[in-house]
């Protein structure tokens, strides 16, 4: 498989990690952001949208959005399960998952920064309160559901599921803005206790081919 991202990008830091925790061999393609590169020809073909990662399969086929790779991932390399078998743990997990990737990540990715920056006009100062606001605000709330739900290790029990590879690539960022985590100390344990697993551990941005 052939995985095409960018070493800080959020969404392709959770495929690395669902591919490390399957145990999936697979060659990293970067795709520099801050270069324009998501922008290529070439590149638009595989994802019109611009964005990372982008999964190419041993077959072939092509495959975008990260949390649809990681279910991919899920139901064709069964084990471990990023996903419980019980219905409402698995919408749990997923609802803890969404409230990170669809409402925490998509107000502070690259190019929503950039357009506040070169568009709008906001200085870094601006930029870097706006990041901090808005994972801030959803930090609140995903902290009280998971002081009602990781009665385990981690964000559901005692393996981590799909939650975790969100939750983690989030923190990363937030701490890179200078959010303070005080506030949060159940998302600290969770993820100081992802970080611990190799998968996880490997799968982090100064651990990438194109981190220098």
């Amino acid at each position: 498989m052939k995985l095409y991202g960018f070493f800080r990008s959020s969404a392709a830091y959770r495929v690395r990690i669902a591919l490390n925790l399957k145990g999936i061999d697979y060659e990293q393609l970067p795709v520099n952001l801050l270069q324009g590169q998501q922008h290529d020809v070439a590149y638009l073909r595989m994802n019109p949208q611009a964005l990372v990662p982008v999964l190419e399969t041993d077959d072939g086929s092509i495959l975008t959005q990260s949390l649809a790779i990681c279910e991919y991932l899920d139901e064709r390399y069964p084990s471990p399960a990023l996903l419980p078998i019980d219905p409402v743990e698995r919408a749990r997990v997923r609802a803890l998952a969404n409230a990170v990737a669809c409402e925490i990540h998509p107000l502070n990715t690259l190019r929503v920064l950039n357009y506040l920056t070169d568009t709008l006009g906001a200085n870094e100062e601006h930029k870097r309160e706006w990041y901090q606001h808005w994972v801030v605000d959803g930090f609140r709330a995903l902290e009280t559901s998971l002081a009602e739900t990781a009665t385990g290790a981690y964000c559901l029990g005692n393996e981590p599921t799909l939650a975790d590879i969100c939750l983690v690539p989030q923190v990363y960022n937030a701490e890179r803005f200078a959010v303070d985590l005080d506030a949060f100390p159940t998302i600290r344990r969770i993820a100081d206790a992802c970080n611990a697993l190799p998968p996880f551990a490997e799968a982090h941005p100064s651990r990438q081919p194109d981190s220098a």
